[in-house]
């Protein structure tokens, strides 16, 4: 490989870019734990509500869909305010839905809270990942974008787990109110940490960009590279949440795992993925996105195959589940460097939340879909899982040749970031998912 096209050896980050990382991680453990864990307490509040079983992906498809629309949305409007403004108004929004949750009495109040919560997560998603990239050099983002990222390892190892436990104990209500007052917590913090986000601003009024909110969509979506990046985190999240809204209830329905040792599923899971993601930043940085999905995309149709297809009696529930979440979290590692690289940055923000509207429109579509498949036997259990499973794998063959013509297509934009580079190398390395 010529040095034109060799990706820089990765340096440590910067004290400040660190302080970044470590308040947007919070901020993301929070958004993640909001989504993930409704799904592992799917059989729990189905029971008490009378939900189907197999209609639980409706749940976490209307969180994602209302995300979509917001992002929509925020694709006009994001870029024309300081981040950490933004930032504290989605995730004010965010903390009091989640509370609202707790407080439904049937299936139209649980789902009228989850969409309410998606059109602020999906605007706090897109921020934080903004301000990230805006903040740190594109040579460094993959290990920036590893530590983000392990907020979804960490949010299985503790906060999925805890709130398990905190359903045993004090009813299904109860993960609701304590994730909302976590989410306060951090909302607090971060606001206080982050300094003001502006310099989009600069950059744009800089550039004589134009403010007009039509203008500035569709001049994102005439380029090539763009629509390479949406395809791609469509085909990602409607290949992952065909299986993730399903997992506690085909283990625990048909595989016969215990609810009370469901908890393990997530934390094994939760501390494979986060030092794999950690791993899987500075391997980004290294060798580059497409390289690493490709990997991590076998690992996972390898994994999707043997639990749902292939399972026999004496495989273990923890050796097969916990490597479908350490997998996911490479790939979302991978794919994130990759779109870090696509817009300029006074339109990050923007991009960003069109990248969360595809990201949750198609993790929504992937849920319905599953849920259409699926059909619940009279003894409880899923039925037509390796249908929704061979659905699930096909779509993500596809995954890593997007990638590949992505990484291809904004090697020559590592030049249009602010930040610091190595002089005549073309990065490989970046930010995180838009």
């Amino acid at each position: 490989m010529s040095q034109a096209t060799r990706p820089a050896a990765p340096t440590a980050l910067t004290p400040d870019e660190r302080r970044i990382t470590l308040v947007i991680a919070a901020v993301q453990f929070i958004n993640i734990l909001d989504f993930m864990m409704v799904m592992p307490l799917g059989p729990d509040f189905a029971r008490a509500l009378g939900i189907p079983a197999a209609h639980i992906g409706y749940i976490g498809g209307s969180y994602t869909a209302a995300a979509a629309v917001a992002g929509l949305i925020g694709s006009m409007l994001l870029d024309r305010f300081d981040r950490r403004r933004a930032l504290a108004v989605a995730m004010a929004g965010l903390i009091v839905s989640t509370a609202l949750g707790g407080l439904a009495w049937d299936f139209p109040s649980l789902l009228a809270a989850r969409v309410l919560a998606g059109l602020f997560g999906g605007p706090a998603v897109a921020v934080a990942i903004a301000t990230l990239t805006d903040q740190v050099a594109p040579q460094r983002r993959g290990q920036a974008m590893g530590a983000v990222m392990s907020a979804f390892s960490l949010s299985a190892i503790a906060g999925v787990p805890v709130g398990l436990e905190l359903a045993l104990y004090g009813g299904w209500r109860l993960p609701f109110f304590a994730v909302a007052a976590a989410g306060l917590v951090v909302a607090v913090a971060a606001i206080a940490i982050l300094p003001p986000q502006r310099g989009h601003l600069a950059a744009g009024a800089g550039a004589g960009v134009k403010t007009g909110a039509w203008v500035r969509m569709t001049a994102l979506l005439s380029r090539r590279k763009v629509w390479l990046a949406y395809a791609t985190v469509a085909l990602v999240q409607v290949q992952q949440f065909m299986i993730v809204p399903n997992i506690a209830a085909y283990v625990q329905g048909n595989l016969g795992f215990p609810r009370d040792h469901l908890s393990l599923v997530y934390m094994t899971g939760g501390a494979l993925s986060f030092f794999a993601s950690r791993w899987a930043g500075r391997l980004v940085d290294r060798h580059g996105s497409s390289a690493i999905t490709f990997a991590a995309t076998v690992g996972l149709s390898v994994v999707i195959f043997t639990a749902f297809i292939g399972y026999r009696p004496w495989m273990p529930v923890l050796g097969l589940f916990p490597f479908f979440m350490t997998f996911v979290g490479v790939r979302m590692v991978a794919n994130g460097a990759a779109f870090s690289r696509v817009p300029d940055p006074q339109e990050r923000a923007g991009f960003m939340a069109l990248v969360s509207a595809v990201q949750h429109l198609s993790s929504a579509f992937g849920a319905f879909l599953s849920a259409e498949i699926l059909t619940n036997a009279p003894d409880g259990r899923l039925e037509h899982v390796s249908t929704m499973a061979t659905v699930s794998i096909a779509i993500g063959l596809a995954i890593p040749l997007l990638t590949l013509w992505l990484e291809r297509a904004t090697r020559p934009a590592a030049t249009l970031s602010p930040a610091p580079m190595v002089t005549d190398t073309v990065l490989d390395g970046a930010g995180q998912s838009r």
